[in-house]
C-alpha cells in the first residue's frame, strides 16, 4: 500500500481550497452586478420634475384638450391657473409617472401667474404647447405674436444661468440638426430601420447646419402648436366659402411660424379624435425620450402632424402649387379676413319684449268700450285636436238628446261664454232645474233673448244688449245681413223647441220609471 507524502497531501488539498476562493469572488461579483444593474435601473426611471405649461386665448381648447388626453370625458373649466397631470406610463421598464400640466387662463390679467408655471427650477424641464383654433383662423398671426411676446419678456425676466439656458438652446438646435426620418418597425430585421430618438452631446460632432429661417428665435424651450378644433372647417367651407388654397395658406404660414422658433405642428380634434394619442405619444417623446415612430403627415388637411426637425421651406414650397388668388407672401389677414359679426345683430333684433298684462287688458277693454272686436292672432290653443276647420262639428250636445238616450249634461261650462256651447250648456242646465219649463217657453226665451245671450236662454235680454251675437261660435254680425239674422233666429227657435220636446220627454220617461 502506498503510503502519500505530506507534500502529496497539501498539493491534494490546495486546488480544493482555490475553488472556493473563486466561487467566493464569483458570489461576491454576482451581488455587484445586481448591485450595479439596480443602481442602473433606478438612474434610468421617469423623472417626476418634468411639467407642460398651455398657452393659448379663451375658447381655444385648452382644457378640452389636455382632458382628452388625461382619459377625462367631461373637463371642469376653471379659472387663472389650473393645475392638472396626466399618468405617464413607460411599457419598456415598467414604470409610471405624472406629467404635471400648468394651464394659464387667457384674460390678461393673469398673466402675473406664470411665474409659478414658469421659474427658475423647473424651466430646463418645460415643455410649452400654444393652442389656436379653427373656428377664428383669422386671428391666429394677433394670438401666436401675443403669446410668444409673452413668453419671451418672461423668460427674460428669470434669472437663470446664462450656461444653463444656454445648454438648453443647444439641445434645441441638436435635436433639429440631428433629427430622422421615422420609420414604423414592423419588421425588426428591416436594415433601414431607424428610431426617432433624442440626440446626445456626441451627436454634436457629426450635426448639419441648421436650415435657413430655423431656430431664429431660440427660447430653449420646447414648443408645439396645437391648432384645435379642425372639425370646424366644414363649417368654414359652407358657411364662409373657405376654398383648399385657404387652408394652404394657414398652413405654410403657420408652418414657417413654427421654424423661426423651432416648435412642432399638430392639428387635433377631441370631438373627431384626431390626432390626440399622437399628441400624447409626441409629448413623451419630447419630455421623457419614450420612443415615437409617426413620420410627418401633411395630407389630410385637417389632421396635420409635423415633428420638430422635419420641416423646411422647401417642404413648404409644396403648397405654393394649389395656391391660385393668393400668394405666400400676402399678409395673412387680407386674405384670412375676419368676417362680419352676423349672429350678434340677430340675435338682438330676434328679441320680444313681452307687453303689461294690466296694458293689455286695458287696451282690450277699450277696444270692446268702442264696439270693436280685438285682433287676434292664431294660436294653437284655439283649434281643438280633430276640428279640421269645422267648428260645428266639435259641438255634438245635440247628438245626446236626439237619440233619446238618457246622458247628463255636463253643466261646468262657463255660463257667461259667448259661444254656441255656452247657450246650449245653460238651456239644459235650466231645463234640468226647472222641470216647468215648456218648450213654447223656451222658445219665446230664445226668440227674445236671442241665440247669442250671454245668460241663460230663461233671462230676458234685449238683442241689443248682445254683443257681439254668436251662433255655434260664429259672429254672426260680421258674416251676414239683417234679413239673414232674422232667418237664422227663426231657425235657432225651431231647433230649440225640438230639443225642448225630446229633453221633456226623456224626463217624463224617467218619472214614470220611478214611480214604477
Amino acid at each position: 500500500m502506498e503510503i502519500l507524502t505530506q507534500s502529496q497531501v497539501h498539493g491534494l488539498t490546495t486546488p480544493t481550497t482555490a475553488a472556493r476562493k473563486k466561487d467566493a469572488e464569483a458570489k461576491e461579483n454576482l451581488w455587484s452586478s445586481i448591485l450595479s444593474e439596480v443602481q442602473t435601473q433606478s438612474n434610468t426611471k421617469l423623472p417626476s420634475n418634468k411639467s407642460v405649461l398651455v398657452l393659448g386665448d379663451n375658447a381655444s381648447g385648452k382644457t378640452t384638450l389636455i382632458a382628452k388626453l388625461q382619459g377625462v370625458e367631461d373637463p371642469k373649466k376653471g379659472s387663472g391657473l389650473e393645475y392638472a397631470y396626466i399618468d405617464v406610463r413607460d411599457e419598456y421598464r415598467d414604470d409610471v409617472t405624472r406629467l404635471s400640466v400648468w394651464i394659464l387662463d387667457g384674460d390678461p390679467g393673469h398673466n402675473n401667474l406664470l411665474k409659478y408655471a414658469l421659474n427658475e427650477p423647473n424651466f430646463p424641464h418645460t415643455l410649452v404647447i400654444l393652442t389656436l383654433s379653427m373656428t377664428t383662423p383669422w386671428s391666429w398671426v394677433d394670438q401666436l405674436q401675443h403669446w410668444m411676446k409673452i413668453l419671451d419678456d418672461h423668460i427674460a425676466g428669470l434669472r437663470i444661468d446664462p450656461e444653463e439656458k444656454q445648454q438648453c438652446q443647444a439641445r434645441l438646435s441638436t435635436e433639429w440638426q440631428n433629427y430622422c426620418e421615422t420609420i414604423d418597425d414592423l419588421d425588426p430585421g428591416s436594415p433601414i430601420k431607424r428610431t426617432n430618438r433624442l440626440p446626445s452631446v456626441d451627436d454634436e460632432l457629426d450635426a448639419l447646419p441648421l436650415p435657413e429661417g430655423v431656430l431664429t428665435t431660440n427660447l430653449g424651450l420646447d414648443v408645439v402648436v396645437v391648432v384645435t378644433k379642425t372639425d370646424y372647417m366644414t363649417t368654414l367651407e359652407k358657411e364662409l366659402d373657405y376654398r383648399d388654397e385657404h387652408f394652404d395658406f394657414m398652413q405654410q404660414w403657420i408652418r414657417r411660424f413654427c421654424l423661426m422658433y423651432g416648435a412642432s405642428l399638430f392639428y387635433t380634434s377631441v370631438k373627431e379624435d384626431k390626432n390626440c394619442d399622437l399628441l400624447y405619444k409626441y409629448l413623451t417623446h419630447r419630455i421623457y425620450g419614450l420612443p415615437f415612430r409617426t413620420p410627418a403627415l401633411v395630407v389630410e388637411k385637417d389632421a396635420v402632424l409635423i415633428p420638430a426637425g422635419w420641416d423646411n421651406t422647401k417642404k413648404i414650397s409644396i403648397l405654393y402649387e394649389n395656391m391660385q388668388s393668393c400668394k405666400p407672401d400676402d399678409y395673412y389677414n387680407d386674405i384670412i379676413a375676419q368676417p362680419p359679426s352676423r349672429k350678434t345683430v340677430s340675435n338682438r333684433e330676434s328679441e320680444i319684449q313681452t307687453e303689461d298684462e294690466q296694458a293689455f287688458l286695458a287696451r282690450q277693454q277699450q277696444l270692446l268700450q268702442q264696439g270693436q272686436t280685438p285682433a287676434r292672432g292664431e294660436s294653437p290653443l284655439r283649434t281643438q285636436p280633430g276640428s279640421n276647420g269645422n267648428k260645428s262639428a266639435q259641438r255634438t250636445p245635440v247628438a245626446a238628446g236626439a237619440q233619446g238616450s238618457p246622458k247628463k249634461v255636463d253643466g261646468k261650462l262657463t255660463p257667461g261664454t259667448q259661444s254656441g256651447e255656452g247657450v246650449l250648456a245653460n238651456f239644459f242646465n235650466s231645463l234640468l232645474h226647472k222641470k216647468s219649463v215648456t218648450p213654447g217657453s223656451a222658445a219665446a226665451a230664445a226668440a227674445a233673448g236671442g241665440v247669442a245671450g250671454t245668460g241663460p236662454l230663461g233671462a230676458t235680454s234685449s238683442p241689443s244688449s248682445l254683443s257681439p251675437r254668436v251662433v255655434n261660435g260664429t259672429n254672426v254680425g260680421d258674416l251676414v245681413s239683417v234679413s239673414d239674422k232674422i232667418s237664422m233666429r227663426t231657425d235657432a227657435a225651431l231647433e230649440l223647441d225640438r230639443l225642448a220636446r225630446s229633453v221633456k220627454k226623456d224626463l217624463d220617461f224617467s218619472a214614470a220609471q220611478s214611480d214604477c
